[in-house]
């Protein structure tokens, strides 16, 4: 069976993860925190609420004893929200094998310490456990990689030699995985595309058309590339699956819960209404909060994330945030692809 794989959250993506992995002949322990779930899974062989119609194979154990998921684990994934990941980090820290990979699946920033989920873990594990830490993302709807459709995405860590283990445990016929060393701008761009989705959702919601949604996620993606080129990241990552893939399936998908509670949120619904609809986490809302507090420190102009947090936060009506972005004052696009230039060739 090779392998032995924990995975630290039972929600849709860790159960299509678990999937796809089982699914490879290796030994997957899934923990998840409500017995009722664990009872379903391992007698059911499905995750009805999650991931419904996608059976588990039966080399999937799943449980509620974080020790037991992760005893012998050589390779742990972290599939749980954003916003609980630093304490699950530390709760798993006793049950851990400094020699395993660590893999991160969740997209998001702390809302209060405004960190890279790459930097939680290495507060809370130490530095030195980055060279085996793994960041995965790219476009992956969980319900899709669960049919086994094609998808591709990306393995990002400081140590190459690292993401190309974690290529090797996941590639195969259904699920393509490329390498990147740029953690900054992996985990920048994952996170930060569920801002646009969300304000693409709301454009839609508000009866507005393609061009609309284009010009949003275009324009999205030059304030994406801004903010992590001034934290550091390579501005072709942008460019990639991380950046540009994952943001045209997260604004245009069904399956998308942040376009979904956009779409509920320009057709009148508070935000505390959108998230009851969608029944499951929607990173962007605290997404859209942590990246309003960033930008601050990096004085990076982002119109299109301004006008989201005063809707979300603010009760601004969204027909006056549409209006706003669009008689801001004139500039070119060509500029700001100069300016963006002179910017890199200042951090070398």
């Amino acid at each position: 069976m090779g392998k032995l794989i924990g995975i630290i959250g039972a929600g849709s993506w860790a159960t299509a993860i678990a999937t796809l992995l089982a699914k490879k002949y290796y030994m997957v322990k899934i923990w998840a925190r409500r017995p009722g779930q664990v009872e379903e899974i391992n007698k059911t062989r499905e995750n009805s609420h999650y991931l419904p119609g996608v059976r588990i194979p039966s080399n999937i154990e799943a449980t509620v004893d974080l020790e037991q998921a992760l005893w012998k684990a050589e390779v742990v994934v972290y599939g749980v929200p954003s916003h609980a990941f630093r304490e699950t980090v530390r709760l798993s820290l006793p049950f851990l094998k400094r020699s395993s990979l660590y893999i991160n699946i969740a997209k998001g920033i702390e809302e209060i310490s405004l960190c890279r989920l790459s930097e939680a873990f290495a507060e809370e594990a130490g530095p030195e456990m980055l060279a085996r830490y793994v960041t995965l993302s790219g476009p992956s709807h969980a319900e899709e990689v669960g049919r086994e459709l094609p998808t591709a995405i990306v393995a990002a860590s400081s140590q190459l030699e690292s993401a190309g283990l974690v290529q090797e445990l996941f590639m195969g016929e259904t699920f393509r995985v490329y390498t990147n060393p740029d953690v900054t701008g992996v985990e920048l761009g994952g996170a930060l595309k569920n801002i646009i989705a969300l304000g693409t959702g709301i454009a839609e919601g508000l009866g507005l058309g393609d061009n609309t949604r284009a010009a949003l996620m275009t324009r999205g993606m030059a304030e994406i590339t801004r903010l992590g080129v001034s934290m550091g990241a390579n501005p072709l990552t942008f460019a990639g699956l991380a950046g540009v893939g994952d943001l045209i399936v997260t604004c245009t998908s069904g399956h998308s819960r942040n376009r979904r509670a956009g779409i509920a949120i320009g057709k009148g619904h508070t935000v505390a209404e959108a998230l009851k609809q969608v029944e499951m986490v929607v990173e962007g809302i605290r997404t859209t909060r942590a990246v309003h507090r960033l930008t601050a420190g990096y004085n990076v102009e982002m119109p299109i994330t301004d006008q989201i947090y005063k809707v979300l936060f603010e009760a601004l009506p969204p027909k006056v945030a549409v209006n706003n972005l669009m008689t801001r004052g004139r500039t070119g696009e060509m500029e700001e692809v100069a300016g963006l230039a002179v910017r890199l060739i200042k951090k070398r």
